[in-house]
């Protein structure tokens, strides 16, 4: 391509709401254009990058022996009713209804049409194992779509999902994926960790995300110092802590604390390491047609995990509550204690199954429980693992430390088990020939927020440095003075040569001056730029290297070989 002639829009104006350098970026080096909120055009170097990552996906699924499909993007909400998830998913699932009054969706995952698309056609398990995927537009009503490519509300995606006829095939089938993903996510040159995760809206279980690393992700990982556990902190858990501070001695008693509200206070009242106080966290909980108030007891040194609260009380969501409708049941926010159970239901952190010496709300104004043992409790009040892990708490898997990290999720991959296939009633014959539900795995991967993903993790103060697999062109050759003759004939020359040997190349032949050129070749990142320059004369010429910043000289009779030595 003749830079002369590529649709390349570069600016220096960063866009008004982009904070992400990805978002800044691409928008900045003519990659994406924005539409409306969460809604991007993409343009030709974008769409070039797209495509290499869509190759890299299409190569890695096939040694797996996936098979590619396409699905209508439009779905019929009859499906989503048939799974019994068209209310469940929320706000985010776009509905509208067709001239014939017919209700319809925009396909923001799917799992009912791909399990439409198999029930009834593949009957028998001698047709399983089965592993279905397609690459394409979704689209998610997002609240509140921001960082550009990362959360917008129309996007690309890999959606896979596997038909099988037993949970060790699935099993076997998910380590599959899990292998591809990684080798796809290294191909294409990037830093990340596979991860424990919470399933979520989608359902079912065993679920990991793979999260690019990279400052500025959204999503805080929790990373093991010498294993290669880790987990989302919605998901991480710890093993049992090495080192306990000292008990407190009390025999149990009521003491008055006069406004001795916080965890903090509480402590430095009694003198005792937060570990031997309970901290309660009153909550809202929502369900399906109702909602009560929940109260849930972690350590003080803890925090509730909100996430894991959501699936201990199998709640849709929760929500803060009021000192006012606290007091309504009889609860003083800064005393509640979890000896009391009939004013609301308790969750009590794992962690705390039979606990002594511990020091806690006792229901009462300006008064706490010391020498509390919860062994009393044990056997009427119900226990979860509820609490965020910490930085330094114990690996569950190993002696090591835990550390918190920052991660872009690009890749999330289900157990989904019989989720959506007994409720869709998609269902094959067993060996037996009695009828059985599909077991189903489900591989998500997002194409267009690894455009962005990418960008985060490889760039600098002036741009994009894309990796090899992922630079919409390879080689960038700039001639400096376009009125210089010897430099044109020696950058058409080299331009030939390496279209001739498939390389991706872009020769920039614009009348600009040089300093703008090279500005542009750094804001949009290509891997190598060869500077044909004054130096021409003395036989010589450059290569920039993006990755390092580094120009290195080179005879202009050897650049090609250089070049290709190089890439």
């Amino acid at each position: 391509m003749r830079r002369s002639k590529a649709f390349i829009p570069t600016s220096k104006e960063v866009p008004n709401e982009a904070t992400l350098p990805s978002h800044i970026f691409l928008s900045r080096a003519g990659f994406i254009s924005q539409v409306a909120a969460g809604l991007y055009n993409y343009m030709p170097l974008a769409k070039k990058v797209i495509k290499k990552i869509e190759n890299v996906i299409n190569e890695e699924m096939e040694a797996i022996s996936a098979q590619e499909v396409e699905l209508s993007f439009v779905t019929p909400a009859d499906l989503w009713a048939e799974s019994g998830r068209i209310e469940k998913f929320g706000k985010e699932l776009l509905r509208f209804k067709d001239r014939k009054e017919n209700l319809f969706v925009l396909g923001p995952t799917h799992e009912e049409m791909m399990v439409d698309l198999v029930r009834n056609r593949v009957t028998s398990y001698k047709n399983l194992p089965i592993n279905l995927y397609q690459i394409k537009t979704k689209f998610r009503d997002e609240a509140r779509p921001r960082f550009g490519l990362m959360r917008g509300r129309e996007f690309i995606m890999k959606d896979g999902y596997s038909f099988h006829s037993t949970f060790q095939d699935l099993d076997r089938e998910f380590y599959a994926v899990e292998a591809a993903y990684k080798k796809i996510l290294s191909r294409l040159g990037l830093d990340f960790r596979v991860v424990e995760a919470d399933s979520g809206a989608i359902g079912g279980s065993g679920s990991k995300e793979l999260m690019v690393l990279a400052d500025s992700g959204e999503d805080t990982i929790a990373v093991c110092s010498k294993c290669e556990y880790g987990a989302n902190v919605e998901a991480a858990k710890r093993s049992k802590r090495g080192h306990i501070p000292e008990a407190p001695e009390a025999e149990f008693n009521k003491f008055q604390t006069p406004d001795t509200k916080t965890i903090d206070d509480l402590a430095q009242f009694f003198k005792v390491d937060p570990y031997y106080t309970i901290k309660c966290v009153a909550k809202r909980v929502i369900y399906e047609d109702s909602s009560e108030i929940v109260l849930f007891f972690v350590r003080g040194c803890d925090n509730l995990q909100e996430v894991k609260a959501v699936n201990a009380t199998e709640a849709l969501d929760i929500v803060d509550v009021t000192e006012e409708e606290l007091a309504e049941i009889g609860l003083i926010p800064g005393f509640i204690g979890p000896l009391d159970q009939d004013k609301a239901k308790h969750v009590i952190d794992a962690d705390l199954k039979n606990a002594a010496n511990m020091i806690c709300g006792a229901n009462e104004t300006d008064y706490h429980f010391v020498g509390v043992d919860l062994s009393v409790i044990s056997e009427v009040a119900y226990f979860a693992d509820i609490a965020e892990v910490n930085e330094g708490d114990t690996c569950p898997y190993c002696d090591g430390e835990l550390s918190f990290t920052k991660g872009i999720e690009v890749g999330h991959i289900f157990k989904l088990g019989t989720t959506y296939s007994a409720p869709l009633k998609a269902e094959f014959l067993d060996e037996n020939g009695k009828s059985q539900p599909f077991i189903m795995g489900t591989y998500g991967m997002g194409v267009s927020r690894l455009v962005a993903a990418v960008v985060e993790q490889h760039h600098d103060e002036n741009g994009c440095i894309w990796t090899k697999e992922t630079a919409p062109y390879m080689v960038n050759i700039m001639v400096s003075n376009i009125k210089d003759e010897a430099q044109v004939a020696l950058g058409e020359e080299l331009y030939t040569k390496l279209q001739d040997a498939k390389v991706e190349v872009i020769l920039d032949d614009r009348k600009d001056r040089f300093g703008f050129k090279m500005k542009d070749a750094e804001l949009i990142g290509f891997p190598y730029t060869v500077i044909i320059g004054k130096e021409l004369v003395n036989g010589n010429v450059q290569i920039y290297d993006r990755a390092t910043t580094e120009k290195t000289e080179v005879k202009a009779d050897e650049i090609y070989e250089k070049i290709m030595e190089m890439i």
